[in-house]
């Protein structure tokens, strides 16, 4: 199950190390660099999060398609198209 990220949750500071090329482009834009770090992150982890039930249901997955090629999906008769 994915963990919702609080939009309104406290902030923490903390350092990250990014090329010194990015970060001066970044600032001549005004990019705000907290929030584009956010949302990095928030990307990021719903990768990695995706990829872990992935990982996690890849056996109930395959037995499901296992299921479905043996026998063809379930309820099928009753399709309108």
């Amino acid at each position: 199950m994915a963990i919702q990220h609080d939009h309104v949750a406290q902030r923490r500071a903390t350092n990250i190390t990014v090329s010194s090329d990015l970060l001066t482009t970044a600032k001549a834009l005004k990019v705000n660099l907290s929030r584009a770090a956010e949302s990095g992150i928030a990307q990021a982890v719903k990768k990695k999060q995706a990829e872990q039930w992935a990982l996690d249901n890849k056996a109930a997955l395959e037995s499901s398609n296992a299921y479905v090629d043996q026998r063809g999906l379930p309820l099928s008769k009753y399709r309108q198209f």
